[in-house]
């Protein structure tokens, strides 16, 4: 993942989406880890615990530091799965990623963003869709493994899959948690380009007898630069009626990411 500064504020927009509530209850790791488990195993049972809902929504507040500059933030944030993610800072910045969109725009300097994904993966030196996202946002698997390709073994606390072959211009490692076989941490590395992509999943909750990230960490590193965003959550609700308002008002100046 490329980390220039006009495109910092495009990953934290591609990297928003976790939830937790008043009501929720913090998972406790109390997975018995088998040495035996097979690949097919580990992938049924993540398989198992993909998450179900329609639509989500939730307050969360982002942090991210690229090593010069830190920023905080909280935004509104909607979902309606497999459809669209949506978010919004007081009306004053609004973004929506679709399967075929990604565009954001913003009052306060009357600029904005649209643009298609192949346009992204471009820039961003890999290829990205709106399942990707929404995996990652969820805490499963970026990159849906397969019995034939990868293999199984034990890393830590956690159950690793990679590919058996991994390549030597893109390695992925995927860890998945014991205990509700959702992600402990995803790695994409391009070695060639020193490009590295890590995000850590902290902690787990159940909402509404779903298992959701409740504390997220992402690094993405590219030569010297480096970028941490960390995520936090709060106010979620399931399943509820949800509107995804969002019109690029006339006059406003496109952002061109290099």
């Amino acid at each position: 993942m490329i980390i220039k500064p006009k495109i910092i504020s495009l990953i934290l927009i591609l990297s928003i989406g976790l939830v937790s509530c008043k009501s929720a209850k913090t998972i406790t790791d109390n997975g018995t880890l088998n040495s035996n488990l097979s690949a097919k195993q580990i992938i049924k049972n993540s398989d198992k615990n993909t998450s179900k809902f329609n639509t989500l929504s939730a307050r969360l507040k982002i942090e991210s530091n690229d090593g010069k500059n830190s920023q905080s933030t909280s935004v509104s944030l909607r979902i309606e799965k497999d459809k669209t993610i949506w978010m919004s800072k007081l009306g004053i910045v609004k973004a929506l990623i679709t399967p075929n969109r990604v565009a954001f725009y913003n009052k306060l300097d009357n600029t904005y963003f649209d643009s298609d994904f192949t346009y992204l993966s471009s820039l961003l030196g890999t290829e990205l869709d709106f399942n990707k996202i929404q995996a990652l946002l969820l805490g499963e698997p970026i990159y849906k493994p397969n019995t034939k390709d990868y293999e199984a073994s034990v890393f830590e606390k956690s159950y690793m899959l990679q590919p058996k072959n991994q390549n030597n211009l893109f390695e992925i490692f995927l860890l998945f948690n014991p205990t509700h076989f959702k992600m402990d941490s995803q790695q994409i590395a391009q070695s060639k380009d020193n490009r590295h992509l890590e995000i850590n999943y902290l902690a787990y909750q159940e909402v509404e007898n779903e298992i959701l990230p409740e504390a997220i960490n992402i690094i993405a590193l590219e030569h010297e630069d480096q970028l941490k965003i960390d995520l936090e959550f709060k106010g979620v609700e399931l399943n509820q009626k949800l509107r995804f308002p969002f019109t690029i008002p006339s006059g406003y100046k496109k952002i061109e990411l290099k």
